[in-house]
């Protein structure tokens, strides 16, 4: 059939169509000029709106669902007692997780208090006496001033007794010798008077009463030196007086010094009260470190999450810093996207992010927080060295933080390292 339309459409050969004949035929391809100006038409204003589409956001699949990890360590070393918790358990902050024997950190908390104790009631002692010593030396300089008084009144009696008694001593010696002088012509008037007796030359009376008189003289000599002696004894006395009182005099000027040393003594007191109360707060810092160790026994956990990496076991010996466990908030989450530096040409904090994740069917939505300081490759343990002229241009990864918006992760089901697919709109 289309042969036959075709041959009877196809005018003869050498014979032509009048042109009313032909223009059927160029209404027909004109039409379809313009079918195909329309469909052109409508596939640039697609792509140009397709275009639009795709420039509006950027995407990568180098992303994941980031969080902290909580680290869980002894703080004290010691004996582990209990563990509360097994690996992927749910724990609340605040929640016992491991209890580490307190009985030494008891005794020690103990021997800190009574330390305490012993501390405190030394400074008590030197706090009562700062005033006492102030009185004392006070009071000391009182009594130490009268007592050089006395001492000295003592000391002018003294002397003056000396005085009196060495005048009595010269008195006396003066006497001896005045008596010594009589003893002496009387004794020699017995002498002669005996041999004129003997030559009944004078009577026996005067030569009895010569004898009494020598015999009177010999007494009056005794009395005499018994005065000088007694003299003598009176001046030691004297003497002795004078040498106490001088002393006096010296322990009295010594206790004075030594009361005018008063607000030194004072201070003396003060400084040592001083120097107790440091000693104190040094024992209350003592105690509350001993209650600190005493808590650090019991372990918990600081935040609501997940435990992990637990190697915690009873009857294990603990160290200071030693790790027991982890615990993964699920609260405090975000997503860490890897884009090219090439994608970042209109990034900013603050742009609309929505985000798939590989595990579960569904879209978030969230915020961008920050854009990383330096691309991933310095941030490894041995990033490129380009200074030594080997330099190869490779498009570098920047991390972008994406926080979600509130209620997003409400039941909690996201997990750190989950696969995310992240939109970010940039207009």
């Amino acid at each position: 059939m289309a042969d036959l339309v075709e041959e009877k459409s196809t005018p003869p050969k050498g014979k032509t169509f009048p042109l009313k004949d032909r223009v059927p035929g160029r209404k027909r391809k004109l039409g379809r000029y313009l079918v195909l100006f329309l469909f052109l038409a409508i596939l640039a204003v697609g792509g140009y709106y397709l275009w639009r589409y795709f420039s509006t956001y950027e995407t990568t699949d180098d992303a994941q669902i980031d969080g902290n990890i909580n680290p869980i360590s002894a703080r004290i070393s010691g004996y582990i007692i209990d563990v509360r918790v097994e690996d992927q358990q749910r724990v609340k902050a605040g929640d016992v997780l491991v209890r580490i024997d307190p009985r030494d950190y008891e005794v020690a908390l103990a021997q800190a208090q009574a330390d305490l104790r012993n501390a405190e009631a030394a400074l008590g002692n030197f706090q009562i006496q700062v005033p006492i010593t102030g009185q004392d030396t006070s009071a000391q300089l009182k009594t130490a001033m009268a007592s050089r008084a006395n001492a000295e009144a003592a000391l002018r009696s003294a002397e003056q007794q000396l005085r009196a008694a060495q005048d009595r001593l010269e008195t006396a010696q003066a006497q001896v010798r005045e008596a010594e002088a009589n003893y002496q012509k009387a004794a020699d008037d017995v002498v002669r008077y005996r041999l004129l007796v003997d030559k009944n030359e004078i009577a026996r009376q005067i030569y009895d009463t010569a004898v009494q008189q020598a015999a009177a003289n010999q007494a009056t000599v005794d009395a005499r030196k018994a005065a000088v002696r007694e003299a003598e004894q009176n001046i030691g006395v004297a003497q002795a007086a004078v040498e106490q009182a001088k002393q006096q005099i010296v322990q009295a000027d010594a206790s004075i010094e030594s009361a005018r040393t008063g607000p030194q003594q004072v201070a003396g007191r003060e400084a040592q009260a001083k120097a107790a109360a440091a000693q104190v707060e040094q024992k209350k810092a003592a105690v509350d470190q001993a209650k600190l160790n005493l808590s650090y026994t019991t372990i918990v956990s600081p935040v609501t999450g997940i435990v992990g990496m637990k190697t915690a076991q009873v009857g294990q010996n603990v160290s200071p810093g030693q790790q027991l466990m982890a615990v993964v908030p699920l609260e405090d989450i975000w997503v860490t996207a890897n884009f090219k530096e090439t994608q970042l040409r209109q990034m900013k904090p603050g742009q609309r992010v929505r985000f798939t994740v590989d595990a579960y069917s569904g879209e978030y939505k969230g915020r961008i927080y920050e854009i990383g300081g330096a691309s991933g490759s310095r941030f490894s343990i041995l990033p490129p060295e380009n200074a030594t002229g080997n330099y190869v241009k490779v498009v570098q990864r920047i991390p972008v933080r994406i926080v979600l918006d509130p209620g997003e992760n409400a039941d909690h089901r996201l997990r750190l390292g989950m696969s995310v697919t992240p939109k970010v709109f940039l207009y």
